[in-house]
């Protein structure tokens, strides 16, 4: 990745999607070929056993932990069209490959995933399935669409040689299943989402709540 981090290959690798304009990277590399097939997919906090990393020999496991993206918006800047940026809940900063803090803990989402495979060819993809919009506890609405991503990491630069986002940038659709990305077999890939509400809309006072469900599946 950057000063520090010294892996083999490096090419490149991308929560609240268009496709996203300009040359944002992150950070793919190759795993070692082996049987049975797995996936594992880790979208903020999660977890491995064994060793806190996948490189030094740990296994991806299952956590129920959902983090959060939020933002307050003030009432004298509600619906100027000026982006708030959010925040999450999530406290992961350190990629679950190797360690390398990548990740700005609070203000960015780390993602994670591999796809292993015997064979050779292939890919596992990233989908979002996407709530048509925020609703609050009165039934008002905010559309999904007002909410985006960039993605990025620590280290993320094209003199270090990356190539494009596997999973990049972009805005939510209102509603629907949504392609955010593919990770090619026998790939590790992660990246470090950053969201922020577009703020071009006047909706009523309230809080206002949605979830989005990741899957990554394979052929």
């Amino acid at each position: 990745m950057g000063p520090g981090r010294n892996v083999g290959e490096r090419i490149v690798a991308a929560l609240l999607g268009i496709a996203c304009a300009g040359g944002a990277l992150a950070y793919t590399v190759t795993i070692t070929a082996s049987s049975p097939k797995a996936v594992y997919l880790q979208i903020g906090v999660g977890s491995l056993t064994g060793t806190s990393t996948y490189n030094s020999g740990g296994t991806p496991g299952n956590t129920a932990t959902v983090n959060k993206a939020t933002v307050t918006v003030p009432a004298a800047s509600l619906g100027n069209k000026t982006a708030q940026a959010m925040t999450t809940d999530s406290g992961v900063s350190q990629s679950s490959y190797d360690g390398y803090t990548y990740c700005t803990a609070g203000t960015q989402l780390y993602i994670g995933a591999f796809y292993r495979n015997p064979a050779t060819t292939g890919a596992a993809v990233l989908t979002a399935t996407v709530p048509a919009t925020l609703t609050n506890a009165t039934g008002n609405t905010i559309p999904f669409s007002q909410i985006s991503w960039t993605s990025n990491g620590i280290g993320d630069t094209t003199a270090n040689g990356f190539l494009p986002e596997v999973f990049p940038g972009g805005t939510f659709v209102n509603g629907g299943i949504q392609n955010l990305g593919s990770v090619l077999v026998n790939r590790w890939a992660e990246s470090c989402w950053t969201f922020a509400y577009a703020n071009t809309v006047i909706p009523a006072v309230g809080t206002y709540t949605g979830r989005v469900f990741y899957t990554l599946t394979t052929p």
